[in-house]
């Protein structure tokens, strides 16, 4: 058995990261982080970048602190497939709730569709807690090239942050 150790970072994504983002979703997608990114200037969100040694991110989310009054709200979070279950996605979370709590905020939540246990599993062990089930939607980008409406069913989880 070979373990190899991964050297991580955490940053502010920026928008000359998103050329090297197509593992997290279409050119559809990666346009509309785009526009999340202009809202970090006026401190309605964070848009975290996990990277490895190289500087290229290999994961990335949001927290959205205009989504619920005194609550950051985690929001497109991905992992690079390949790095999945590594404890990628575990040092995302982690650095979204320092953010939060730097904002003096003592609440995050998240959404998880029904159809992802490992994503519940993971949150689940991080400490958050499902209160709520509403439906969610956004367009997706087909192969080819197409948006069609993705609807899903997603169950609310929120953790109370020391």
């Amino acid at each position: 058995m070979t373990v190899v150790a991964l050297e991580l970072t955490v940053r502010d994504l920026v928008h000359a990261d998103l050329a090297s983002c197509g593992w997290a979703g279409s050119a559809h997608h990666l346009a509309g982080v785009a526009q999340q990114l202009d809202r970090r200037r006026h401190g309605e969100v964070d848009y975290l970048a996990v990277c490895a040694r190289a500087g290229v991110p290999i994961a990335k989310g949001g927290v959205d602190y205009r989504a619920k009054d005194g609550v950051g709200t985690l929001w497109q979070l991905a992992v690079h497939p390949a790095l999945q279950s590594c404890g990628v996605g575990t040092v995302l979370i982690e650095a979204a709730e320092q953010r939060i709590r730097a904002r003096g905020l003592r609440q995050a939540e998240l959404g998880v569709e029904d159809g992802n246990p490992r994503a519940r599993a993971l949150y689940e062990r991080l400490g958050y807690r499902a209160y709520d089930r509403r439906p969610d939607a956004w367009d997706e980008q087909a192969p080819d090239g197409t948006l069609r409406r993705h609807e899903t069913m997603c169950t609310v989880m929120r953790k109370e942050l020391s």
